[in-house]
């Protein structure tokens, strides 16, 4: 029943979006580490992207009130800061989502996105290292002209 009981709030957390980049979920954003269920009281762990990261305490809320409005009473949230959160853990399906809302995907290479998310074209130009927010570099397609973020490789 444990096991059963835990997938179900897994469920439920993949319905949490992130803060920053609600098209994300926090489960495919990979910052859901753990989530353990030991006599009724379910404990999650959350890593934060980084250390200063400002959704980190949003994120924390969010994943309470989810499991709080489904009936759970009995909820703790951890962070969890080691191992420290890598890009590498945000899933397949995420990196799908963020393409598609507008975002590069991190490149498991580090440098720099692989192609526009609008156009497809590999001819991109970094024009700020900060985007809309730390995690973010601000970059422009030179086949469309479109400029984008990219999500940086941590």
């Amino acid at each position: 029943m444990g096991d059963a009981r835990t997938a179900t709030i897994w469920s439920w957390l993949d319905e949490v979006p992130d803060p920053e980049i609600p098209v994300i979920s926090v489960v495919d954003l990979g910052v859901i580490r753990d989530v353990a269920v030991h006599d009724g009281a379910v404990t999650v762990a959350v890593t934060p992207t980084y250390s200063g990261c400002p959704a980190t305490a949003v994120i924390a809320l969010d994943v309470e009130k989810a499991l709080r409005d489904r009936g759970l009473e009995d909820v703790s949230i951890t962070r969890r800061l080691s191992p420290p959160w890598s890009t590498d853990w945000i899933t397949e399906r995420g990196r799908a989502k963020l393409k598609a809302y507008g975002i590069a995907p991190p490149n498991p290479h580090g440098a720099g996105p692989t192609s526009c998310p609008a156009c497809g074209s590999e001819e991109t130009e970094r024009v700020s290292e900060f985007g809309a927010t730390p995690c973010k570099a601000l970059y422009r397609c030179l086949s469309c002209a479109e400029p984008f973020d990219y999500f940086k490789c941590l």
